[in-house]
């Protein structure tokens, strides 16, 4: 059967994460039941990041394998016409190799946490950054970031709820970078924790309010204790960009 490599985006408000779940609809299912609509086959589809409910997504990845062969394009289109009304599109289609997995053949991800530092309330941002109207100091923030990048215990920096066996992660990049009123926390490796990037943001805000130094998020990581890092920031602030293979 030929597999093909999906890029999609889509708005995550609009979902209750990627994942098929009884509590609403999912990416997945709307990706499914597109391709059904086309071909009349029910497939699985399997995506690079297991988004949460309200997380969005520039460049999630995705594989399927299909009964018979069809032009990318005309694949990408016939998705998308399916996929109507919902919040996503598939950006490009392509034909992948037999051992190609949108999954376990990752070898990194990219996530971008957008932060608007302001007291307004916000209009063109609004759902998809977190609105902080207290002063932050992105310096600091950075110097804090520092501290988390390399391999560590992430304990302190998961979600109680988080299913991995071994909390131990590597960050080969996190770097918070201001434009104006934006502040952009980009994050990059192989896997994350159930909530990891959004609790690190969280963490990050303590620090440019100065409520917390860099050194106080290095005595958080080795605590490994998630009572002391920062608050799990909104989902809605959160943006998968790429995958790389």
């Amino acid at each position: 059967m030929p597999r093909y490599k999906l890029t999609i985006e889509y708005d995550g408000a609009g979902f209750v994460g990627w994942q098929r779940q009884d509590s609403g609809p999912s990416v997945q299912q709307a990706l499914e039941e597109a391709v059904q609509g086309f071909c009349g086959e029910r497939v699985t589809i399997y995506g690079a990041g297991r988004t949460d409910t309200g997380v969005h997504a520039l460049g999630q990845v995705a594989h399927l394998d299909l009964p018979r062969e069809l032009p990318p394009g005309k694949l990408r289109d016939a998705i998308n016409f399916h996929l109507k009304p919902w919040p996503a599109a598939v950006l490009e289609a392509e034909p992948a190799a037999d051992d190609f997995h949108a999954r376990f053949s990752a070898l990194e991800r990219r996530y971008r946490y957008r932060i608007v530092n302001r007291r307004p309330p916000l209009v063109l941002d609004r759902g998809r950054a977190w609105r902080v109207p207290q002063a932050l100091d992105a310096g600091a923030m950075q110097a804090g970031a520092g501290r988390l990048v390399g391999h560590h215990d992430f304990s302190a920096f998961r979600s109680s709820e988080c299913q991995a066996r071994d909390a131990r992660r590597t960050l080969d990049g996190l770097t918070v970078a201001r434009d104006g009123e934006r502040i952009d926390i980009e994050v990059t490796a192989r896997s994350f924790l159930h909530n990891q990037v959004r609790i690190i943001a969280g963490t990050l805000k303590q620090v440019g309010e100065g409520r917390w130094s860099p050194d106080d998020v290095t005595r958080i990581l080795d605590s490994r204790d998630r009572r002391l890092a920062g608050q799990t920031a909104p989902a809605h602030g959160l943006t998968f960009l790429s995958v790389r293979y």
